[in-house]
């Protein structure tokens, strides 16, 4: 089984978006994909949430993807919407535990997208660098805005995976990127200068994080 972890370097750079398109993709070459979101915050009547959507895209139910206990109505951090309503706090161990159990058991890939950055809280003792170094992802795909400001962003969001998790390949997912010259220039430096792997269409990571990939 593979494990790979979505996270973006802030909230609203579409992570969701790319989680969705990559499971998409690896149904359609055939692949056996499971989703999970561990814990969501949301607005209540704001449409569709991210487990909604990732189980749109999964062939799954929303409470397959993330369990209902851990839906949180406050647009907040989910231990703060936790504490904002009064319901009882989790550990990271917790949703590292309820993330991995109850697999299908024809599932290969599991996906799981965090919520919001890389060091936003996402249960009362940790934040996603936590989860995933929980989790021991076999792949960590980062999502950033193609535009103005994507080389800070990915240079800062990446270098606390790569110091939890250092023998884990991470790729750096451009999202809306477009024939625009900062666009391609942010991607060339990203490639030339730092040395990550960059892609900026969810097709190109059918595959990747397998041995055979």
């Amino acid at each position: 089984m593979t494990i790979v972890f979505v996270a973006g370097t802030g909230t609203d750079v579409g992570k969701t978006w790319w989680a969705a398109s990559w499971l998409r993709a690896e149904r359609a070459a055939g692949t056996a994909v499971t989703a999970r979101k561990p814990v969501q915050s949301f607005a209540p009547g704001g449409g569709d949430t991210d487990a909604d959507v990732l189980a749109a895209a999964a062939g799954a139910t929303p409470e397959q993807v993330c369990p209902p206990h851990r839906w949180y109505e406050r647009p907040l951090a989910p231990p703060m919407a936790a504490a904002a309503l009064a319901r009882p706090t989790f550990t990271i161990a917790e949703l590292a535990v309820e993330t991995t159990a109850a697999m299908p058991h024809e599932a290969t890939f599991v996906l799981v997208e965090g919520a919001g950055g890389p060091r936003s809280p996402i249960a009362a003792d940790g934040d996603n660098i936590d989860l995933a170094t929980a989790l021991q992802p076999d792949l960590i795909v980062l999502v950033a805005d193609a535009g103005l400001g994507a080389i800070n962003a990915v240079r800062l969001s990446a270098a606390p995976f790569s110091e939890c998790l250092a023998d884990t390949e991470l790729v750096v997912a451009l999202n809306r990127f477009g024939p625009d010259h900062p666009h391609e220039a942010n991607r060339a430096w990203l490639v030339e200068r730092d040395g990550f792997t960059v892609v900026i269409d969810p097709a190109e990571l059918v595959g990747l994080g397998r041995d055979d990939a």
